[in-house]
């Protein structure tokens, strides 16, 4: 086998047994459905829909239902958690419902920005080749499993309790994220639109206040759906709180904010505007501009 496919192949297997230690962790205290975990049915289904769809999308060398899978992976476990357990109370409905609500926003968002523009750019080689293809989507299903399992392991828990003052706390908390990344794509968006804007670089709105208030947004929304499900876990489900760290290392390690900056940098790099854009505004964290 070729390095060039032996290495995805070597990290799918890492991402398998990383899902696998979740799986178990979440299972803790899981309600059962024919005496499988619901939580582990919903880790099987996150994979399962992304490999189903990867094989037309290979055969077609597309990317463009990429980010609506993943969207629609999200709605399909988190309302599975629901069903199969039963679980009608008031903390699962709310859980649910909040990672409906991003996912169909999102996703919809990402699909119709993929084919206004005609495709990823990420994408261009890597759908050419299976092994590299196949990684893109596995990778998919690990970022649906941890970014939904502590909200996924609260649906699912045994021990339901009732919604006090801490969920509140973490609904607050999701209403402001959700709404910074809804404000931040419009903004950005429009300012996309405006043929006067062709090859600049926004700098107003939120984007004045941070260079990527989108990725800060869907942090803080992720760290209000964990909130919400801390008085209901128990065991090892507290490791589901890896959830909110997860999507922080994710968007600024690995592929969010480092892509961006290093495609900005090679766009705008010998500008000062641009320079004095990123010394004055900060990475992530929004702050009023000097």
């Amino acid at each position: 086998m070729k390095k060039a496919d032996a290495l995805p192949f070597a990290a799918i297997a890492a991402i398998l047994a990383i899902a696998g230690m979740v799986t178990l962790a979440g299972s803790d205290n899981s309600d059962s459905i024919g005496g499988i975990p619901v939580f582990a049915l919903c880790a099987v289904i996150a994979f399962t829909v992304q490999w189903v769809v990867f094989v037309p999308s290979f055969l077609a060398r597309t990317e463009h239902y990429f980010d609506l899978t993943g969207s629609a992976t999200y709605i399909t476990v988190a309302a599975v958690a629901v069903i199969a357990t039963g679980s009608w109370e008031p903390r699962s409905l709310v859980i649910a419902a909040l990672i409906g609500a991003w996912a169909l926003r999102l996703g919809s968002f990402l699909f119709l920005r993929v084919r206004r523009s005609g495709g990823d750019r990420r994408f261009d080689v890597m759908k050419t080749h299976f092994p590299s293809f196949l990684l893109t989507w596995t990778l998919q299903g690990l970022w649906v499993l941890l970014t939904a399992s502590a909200g996924i392991a609260a649906i699912t828990t045994k021990s339901p309790e009732p919604v006090q003052w801490v969920a509140f706390v973490g609904i607050g908390v999701w209403l402001a994220g959700f709404a910074i990344e809804v404000i931040a794509d419009a903004q950005k968006s429009t300012f996309k639109k405006d043929p006067a804007n062709e090859g600049h670089f926004i700098t107003s709105g939120l984007w004045a206040w941070s260079r990527h208030p989108n990725y800060f947004g869907e942090i803080v929304l992720w760290t209000g759906i964990a909130i919400i499900a801390i008085p209901v876990l128990s065991g090892w489900q507290w490791l589901t709180l890896v959830s909110p760290v997860f999507v922080f290392v994710l968007l600024t390690r690995i592929s969010g904010i480092p892509t961006l900056d290093r495609r900005a940098e090679r766009r705008w790099g010998d500008d000062p505007d641009y320079q004095q854009y990123r010394r004055r505004t900060p990475v992530l964290v929004p702050r009023p501009p000097r």
